[in-house]
């Protein structure tokens, strides 16, 4: 499976997303791979500081820009599960990716200028489903406000919900400094003791993975 982690803003998760996702998923015994295609390379450094500090497993790791579709034509004959993290903009690497991936998760905060990218996005899956009709697209609320008295994550659902090409993950990400943490470590939030945010991860990994 290739699994693309793509948004039209930044700042919004999406390589917490990647490294923990591909993390849980080595651990469960999968052969995943990531592909960082972000300029910014902050998948690439977890993995860095990962390898540096000894954490196994060890999940191995690409960079590549531009066209990427070839390239997870070929990592997709090697290994079971491709994690792709792409930047936080329209860009070539992002649309050469939607042509080939099997699910495309688009990571948003619950904010209105967050929420305003997704008319475009909306556009994009659709050009995208002319090259590859299989492609299955889910928006997640990630660094979600974890106070339950705040609205801003129920309005956020009932927006998203109004885009034809995109359906809406059950997970909710809340906002948690867990997250912020073990990517500095180079660990997931699986490997370390906080209940809530290894049971977020878990529940997003059940939803498009069969890991029973």
């Amino acid at each position: 499976m290739i699994l693309l982690i793509a948004a039209e803003k930044g700042g919004v998760g999406k390589s917490t997303l990647a490294t923990n996702l591909a993390v849980h998923l080595a651990h469960r015994g999968v052969d995943v791979v990531l592909l960082d295609t972000d300029g910014q390379a902050t998948a690439a450094r977890f993995v860095e500081r990962r390898d540096g500090a000894g954490v196994t497993p060890a999940i191995p790791c690409f960079q590549r820009t531009g066209e990427v579709a070839s390239t997870l034509r070929d990592l997709a004959r090697r290994y079971q599960v491709i994690v792709v993290d792409a930047g936080g903009r329209d860009s070539r690497e992002m649309r050469s990716a939607m042509a080939v991936a099997n699910l495309l998760l688009v990571p948003t905060k619950a904010s209105q200028a967050d929420l305003e990218t997704f008319p475009k996005v909306n556009e994009l899956i659709s050009l995208a489903r002319g090259l590859n009709p299989e492609l299955k697209a889910v928006a997640l609320l990630s660094i979600a406000p974890s106070n339950p008295v705040i609205r801003e994550v129920e309005d956020a659902r009932e927006l998203l919900a109004e885009f034809d090409q995109l359906e809406l993950a059950d997970t909710i990400i809340r906002d948690r400094k867990v997250y912020r943490d073990a990517l500095l470590a180079g660990k997931g939030v699986t490997e370390l003791d906080n209940s809530q945010a290894r049971a977020e991860i878990q529940l997003l990994a059940q939803e498009f993975f069969d890991l029973r």
